[in-house]
């Protein structure tokens, strides 16, 4: 079984993402993807022994889309949610029980009235009740919760209900018949409709809120453990989307070698001495590594401050109420957009990021690799080449090699009221990740590149 993020959701995060240009942790999307179960999806599969056999079947019920892990499961939800598809019930007088009774037995946790112990068809109707209703408790349990009741309504109530004959006629076939039973009920329903509303199936895929709603002790089990363990650390559920997003044009960096973030672009290094940029370019470069954690509010207004806003004086005729002010939008100055379109280019380009929580900081230059011992050079040489480190140890990796540090319990979980608020509530929830730096170098000819990342 398996989690997977709804994909519908992830194209709206990645548009956000797009449109933000903000990095995110893919750990703390993934968390917000597992709050609501709209967002995500479930896919279950049978295991198989070594000779090819099925350990354990799954049973799909084509009236209502839900699964079941045996097909006695299958039929009694059939003919309890949709018994009125296939049958209806009938009810006639008959004659009374004969004889005076002062009390019967009742169950004690359903209320439903058995008879006199002493009655002929005491044995059947305990039986048919633990049957029905309470199968995975074991039948001297049961038994045992079954009392003796003296009150006269209960008495009276009892020989009401034996004074009438159920009948169950067949419907949706071409010649109506009549059961006299459940048990010939059910019977009737294996051999006529079984085949076609209950099919064996070895894979099947439901939205995270079917999943919630099964019915299949078992399969409830088995989702519950599997949210659980994807909430303790979502590994699972962060490879899919990195993937996911990957399809989308995103890429991937790590921050200090454990919080994976995703972004419009990886981090890298702008080197201003070799590189011919503009003035306004350059001085953003310089003022963010003069301000670490700046932000972009700071930065606007440091290097474009807005205008002093004009006075305006209301004049309101005597004899009239003043009336609120209409709300002015100010329109952003020649200085202002030429800021905004550099630092724009930048983060696009990787040289600036903007994390979620909107602290701007630089790619940093990678620092030089130190010089291989002279014993090992000729290992080396046939071993892809070593990562370069980092002035911020920010390494590019992998979706697999997340560090298990990224899901440890002192990181809380953000919370969430929409999928498509995601990068917002990102940015409200996520702590200060550290410092992001340039990539590595690429890896030689020989090592491939990672799976969940578009090629260069």
């Amino acid at each position: 079984m398996a989690l997977t993020p709804d994909e519908k959701g992830v194209e709206s995060l990645a548009r956000q993402i797009r449109m933000t240009a903000r990095a995110y942790p893919l750990f703390d999307i993934a968390r917000l993807i597992l709050q609501k179960p709209e967002r995500y999806s479930v896919a279950f599969s049978v295991k198989k022994n070594a000779e090819g056999k099925i350990i354990q079947p799954l049973f799909l019920c084509a009236l209502d889309d839900t699964l079941w892990v045996s097909e006695d499961e299958a039929v009694a939800h059939v003919l309890n949610k949709h018994f009125a598809t296939f049958y209806q019930a009938e009810r006639t007088a008959t004659e009374p029980p004969k004889g005076k009774y002062t009390f019967v037995a009742q169950c004690g946790m359903s209320g439903v009235i058995l008879g006199p112990p002493n009655y002929h068809d005491y044995q059947n109707q305990l039986r048919k009740l633990h049957a029905e209703r309470f199968s995975r408790m074991p039948f001297e349990m049961f038994k045992s919760r079954v009392k003796i009741v003296s009150d006269e309504a209960v008495v009276k109530k009892w020989i009401e209900e034996r004074s009438w004959k159920t009948e169950y006629v067949a419907l949706n076939i071409p010649e109506p018949i009549r059961l006299d039973s459940r048990e010939a009920v059910e019977k009737h329903f294996r051999e006529t409709h079984k085949e076609n509303i209950i099919k064996q199936v070895e894979a099947h895929k439901l939205t995270g809120v079917a999943a919630k709603n099964l019915r299949s002790p078992g399969l409830t089990w088995l989702v519950r453990q599997a949210w659980e363990e994807q909430k303790r650390f979502p590994l699972q559920l962060a490879t899919v989307l990195s993937q996911q997003f990957a399809g989308h044009g995103l890429q991937f960096f790590k921050v200090n070698k454990t919080v994976t973030h995703v972004s419009v672009a990886r981090p890298h290094f702008l080197d201003l001495e070799t590189m011919p940029v503009s003035e306004g370019v350059k001085r953003i470069v310089d003022f963010i590594n003069a301000f670490p954690k700046t932000t972009r509010r700071k930065l606007m207004e440091a290097l474009a401050p807005a205008p002093p806003a004009p006075t305006v004086i209301a004049v309101v005729p005597e004899g009239t109420a003043p009336a609120g002010q209409p709300a002015q939008s100010v329109e952003p100055t020649a200085e202002q957009t030429a800021v905004i379109a550099d630092l724009h280019w930048l983060i696009h380009q990787g040289h600036v990021i903007e994390f979620a929580d909107g602290r701007l900081e630089t790619a940093k230059k990678p620092v030089p690799r130190p010089p291989k011992p002279e014993k090992k050079a000729a290992e080396a040489a046939a071993a892809p080449a070593p990562v370069a480190e980092t002035e911020t140890a920010t390494t590019t990796e992998p979706v697999e090699g997340v560090a298990e540090s990224e899901a440890g319990p002192t990181e809380a979980a953000p919370t969430s009221p929409d999928l498509l608020s995601v990068a917002e509530d990102v940015a409200a929830a996520t702590e200060p990740a550290g410092e992001a730096s340039a990539p590595e170098p690429e890896p030689p000819a020989e090592t491939p590149a990672p799976t969940n990342e578009p090629q260069h």
